[in-house]
């Protein structure tokens, strides 16, 4: 159910689902032609669309540095909405990212104060509250603002979900070195460095109250007044008797348990503050950015340092990032150098004047931002693309230019929900078997699949059609009597003959279009 309105949210969600599913037309290659990494112009919300039908439920984290409504304007994005159009433009591009997260994934979204309480009842309507996970605080200013009217805002929020909170673990943190500072030596045990740790706790414990004689002779009644000792006396002494309790130097101290920095966690579990010297602050970041582009700065560009905590905690080398508001281009670059694969979508020419020069620069093993932290040398590679024309013309025919490939993934997308995974994408000739789905055998006749485009040659279901068909299946290992769906210019088989085969035929593009409007959003 709904738990946020606005002025024409239905409207606006229906819009949003018209839109036309579009080709992505690769425009230039650099650096290694096998990386699998997208730079891609065009509006998010078409481009986002276009994606589904090959990497919905594959990207690992999606991390977005949307407008932030501030009423500001800048010179490479519009930050100045009304409230209605700014939710009703997040809105079914929140949805499309959801399609697109992994089941084990996690989406972060930087805000701040102005759209930040509603972005998150809209979040929680759109990926479900229990898969809420937490709202970061970032600290962004080393300094307060003086001329701040009421109050400095010193602080941007990153609101983290899972797509499904049973299955996202973040990774764990590195150890400061600080952390280890407290820990000594000072009884030179051969087991090395260690902390005391106070023995003693406010919860109730049935064995928890007992005196205690130390090695230098004292007597201690027992714990400090109001609390329990957190181990039994047999506990205790087992310690003891291990060299694991400290008495302090002369023997006659309150006993503290030693821990062995050998025996701590190597990690530490991510917290929600982090403050500027960690993850850098704006300054750091309009630093980076005229270091890359000269004197251009951006209006809110983010540290490359922000971005690697954040990709560190939610992705393992190898798995795929998505930012759909590339801005000057940093989550694409923190991603390439912390050897992830991503996509970055850009709407506004800057794609191409700055994002793309940023990425070479990456490739060519730039030293700004983090590269000297993570080792960075270069090396790795880029599409860029455009987006293309519609896969529909005006008139509703499928465009003639389109490849099987495409309209397979765009139709294989429409009844499943997931992205094709052709088994044999480099077959010639292509195979009419999209694949089987929930035990449904999936197969389509576009643009002479079977080697010809006269109807007896492959585009219409006939007789002989069929036959090939049960050819493609068998050769797939389909088990016999699979129900099946085809799609198709045309059919001249009878509906007894098509039920008595187990087909259910789609007509092409009739069948496509009227899913392709068929709203999608809750």
């Amino acid at each position: 159910m709904p738990i946020l309105d606005w002025l024409n949210k239905r409207q606006a969600l229906q819009a949003a689902a018209a839109v036309p599913y579009r080709l992505i037309d690769v425009d230039t290659v650099h650096g290694d032609p096998a990386a699998d990494n997208w730079l891609i112009q065009g509006d998010n919300l078409d481009a986002l669309k276009a994606l589904l039908p090959f990497h919905a439920g594959r990207v690992k984290c999606i991390y977005i540095d949307p407008p932030y409504n501030t009423r500001s304007a800048f010179e490479h994005y519009d930050d100045n909405l009304e409230h209605s159009q700014w939710l009703s433009m997040m809105a079914p591009r929140l949805e499309l990212l959801r399609e697109l997260l992994a089941e084990d994934g996690s989406i972060w979204v930087s805000i701040d104060d102005n759209e930040g309480h509603y972005l998150k009842v809209l979040m929680d309507e759109v990926f479900g509250r229990g898969n809420f996970v937490t709202t970061v605080i970032w600290r962004k200013n080393y300094a307060p603002k003086s001329s701040a009217r009421h109050f400095s805002v010193d602080h941007d929020y990153i609101h983290v979900y899972a797509k499904n909170g049973d299955s996202w673990f973040p990774n764990a943190m590195p150890r400061r070195a600080d952390q280890d500072t407290v820990y000594k030596n000072p009884d030179g045990d051969p087991r090395g460095l260690w902390r005391p740790d106070n023995l003693s706790a406010r919860n109730p414990y049935s064995l928890g109250l007992y005196p205690v004689t130390t090695p230098g002779g004292r007597i201690i009644d027992g714990p400090p007044k109001g609390r329990y000792w957190a181990i039994s006396r047999e506990k205790l002494e087992a310690l003891d008797r291990d060299n694991r309790i400290w008495w302090g130097k002369d023997g006659n101290n309150v006993p503290s348990l030693k821990r062995f920095l050998s025996e701590v966690k190597q990690g530490r579990v991510p917290q929600t503050y982090w403050p500027y010297e960690e993850v850098g602050h704006t300054q750091d970041a309009k630093k980076e950015t005229v270091l890359l582009f000269g004197d251009e700065v951006f209006g809110t560009p983010k540290p490359e340092s922000l971005l690697e905590r954040i990709l560190h905690i939610a992705t393992d080398p190898g798995d795929l990032v998505l930012d759909s508001f590339l801005g000057s281009g940093t989550t694409a670059a923190v991603a390439h150098k912390m050897g992830r694969r991503y996509i970055g979508i850009e709407m506004g020419e800057h794609a191409h004047t700055h994002c793309l020069p940023r990425l070479q620069k990456v490739i060519a093993g730039e030293q700004g931002g983090i590269s000297k932290a993570v080792d960075w040398q270069g090396g790795g590679g880029l599409r860029f693309a455009r987006l293309g024309a519609p896969v529909f013309l005006p008139d509703g025919q499928v465009d003639p230019q389109i490849g099987f490939a495409t309209l397979a993934a765009w139709i294989w997308y429409q009844e499943t929900r997931t992205p094709w995974r052709p088994q044999a994408a480099d077959a010639q000739p292509a195979s009419p078997l999209l694949g089987v789905h929930e035990g449904r055998a999936y197969f389509l006749l576009f643009n002479g699949v079977l080697g010809d485009r006269r109807p007896q040659g492959g585009n219409v279901l006939t007789s002989a059609v069929a036959a090939l068909l049960d050819e493609a299946a068998a050769g797939a290992a389909v088990a016999a009597g699979t129900p099946r769906v085809v799609f198709g210019e045309a059919c001249r088989l009878s509906e007894i003959r098509r039920r008595a085969l187990g087909i259910d035929f789609r007509q092409i593009p009739y069948d496509i279009r009227a899913r392709q409007e068929a709203p999608a959003w809750r």
